[in-house]
């Protein structure tokens, strides 16, 4: 009974073959809007996290006021060496470090300058990898990093290796750049981190960022916490202890310290909040499609009035005919379903390749099994739920009014 159902429902709906394809597209593009953009959310969230295992748990921020709502180098509060000096004799410290940050004007042969961050980094052995842990595990693509005594030499981010994406020509090492008007040369290119911000960098020591930008100040003071501390305890007692210093009230400091947790958890309800959005949004065209079924099963229903007589009048009962019509508008949502997870999967990883043309390569997509489940069974359940009220009304029809129905 089963398996004859199932073909009398394709049977039925492959005879209207235009009116099912119409309402398999509606519920086709819910799907596929749904599926591609939690694959992105998805992606997100899993370079996140492994962003975070590469980074470690134990770091510990100073930033400006505002924290990172303040754009790098738009801030007039900075921090200096005694600064530094201080927060570094702080209990629970085991390892601090500085890094000075401006927008630089930066010049190659005859192409048109750029304007990308510059950074100051301290070029002793535990202050570097303190560095290159706060850029997720970053480490030299070609070349090598910047070492003590290296004035007037940078380091550079992935992009300047692609031709077109910073510059016309792509650099090399030994290449000579003007930073500020100041010549610079190229030693070494750092690995890929993934957006185009981070990999137009470019990375000097301090000294040589002192001589560039003329300045002794830095932005940004990253601390390390001592192994079996607590980063959220340590974070108070050195937000307490340099509010004091500073002279300044509890609630008035010009300066924000925040834990790793803190940072990746700002991230975190940003994503989480721009998912709900998006998702919201591919949810309206699922209700067009379900209203779609119900109007589809709906005019199947006045169409076969005198079929659901003659079934009724050679023994089909009420729950057989309801059958009918719930599974036919299943099957709609299940193919509708299945198509949109395919379309959905090739527009994800169209976006994809687009987006590492662009140099986004964080954004991709990740597609977990409960995903690909989870929306087959929804579209599922959306079909079968539009068409309850038409196969309710189907069920309850009176075989001798049916059979007299024009």
């Amino acid at each position: 009974m089963k398996l004859d159902l199932l073909k009398y429902s394709v049977s039925n709906l492959w005879s209207r073959k235009m009116r099912s394809f119409l309402t398999i597209l509606s519920i086709l593009i819910g799907i596929t809007s749904i599926y591609a953009l939690i694959s992105f959310g998805q992606g997100i969230n899993k370079y996140m996290e492994d962003f975070a295992q590469e980074m470690g748990s134990d770091k510990v921020f100073l930033m400006p006021g505002g924290g990172l709502s303040n754009a790098p180098g738009t801030s007039n509060i900075m921090f200096s060496e005694d600064d530094l000096d201080f927060i570094s004799k702080s209990r629970g410290i085991s390892e601090t470090t500085a890094m000075m940050i401006d927008f630089g004007k930066v010049e190659f042969k005859d192409f048109r300058e750029k304007y990308p961050y510059v950074m100051g980094l301290s070029t002793e052995s535990g202050e570097k990898r303190l560095i290159e842990e706060m850029f997720g595990g970053i480490g030299v693509m070609e070349g090598r990093g910047l070492k003590k005594g290296d004035v007037l030499k940078a380091a550079v981010g992935y992009s300047y290796t692609i031709p077109n994406r910073m510059f016309k020509k792509a650099m090399s090492v030994g290449d000579k750049i003007e930073i500020n008007d100041v010549k610079v040369e190229v030693i070494g290119f750092y690995e890929e981190i993934g957006n185009p911000g981070d990999d137009s960098n470019i990375y000097l020591s301090q000294e040589g960022f002192k001589e560039i930008f003329d300045t002794e100040e830095f932005e940004y003071i990253y601390m390390r916490v001592a192994p079996g501390e607590d980063p959220s305890d340590i974070a108070e007692r050195v937000k307490e202890r340099f509010r004091k210093r500073r002279g300044q009230k509890e609630g008035e400091e010009d300066f924000t310290i925040q834990t790793f947790e803190d940072v990746m958890a700002t991230f975190t309800n940003m994503i989480m909040i721009l998912n709900g959005v998006l998702v919201m949004i591919a949810l309206i065209s699922l209700v067009v499609a379900a209203v779609n079924i119900m109007n589809t099963m709906y005019t199947s229903v006045l169409e076969r009035t005198k079929e659901i007589g003659i079934m009724k009048a050679i023994g089909s009962r009420n729950r057989q005919i309801l059958n009918v019509f719930l599974v036919e508008s299943g099957i709609l949502g299940l193919v509708g379903g299945g198509l949109g997870i395919l379309l959905g999967y090739s527009i994800a990883k169209m976006g994809q390749a687009a987006a590492r043309a662009a140099g986004l390569t964080f954004l991709k997509p990740h597609f977990p099994l409960w995903l690909t489940i989870g929306s087959l069974l929804f579209a599922f359940l959306i079909g079968a739920l539009s068409g309850t009220l038409p196969a309710i009304r189907a069920s309850k029809q009176k075989p001798v009014d049916a059979l007299r129905y024009e």
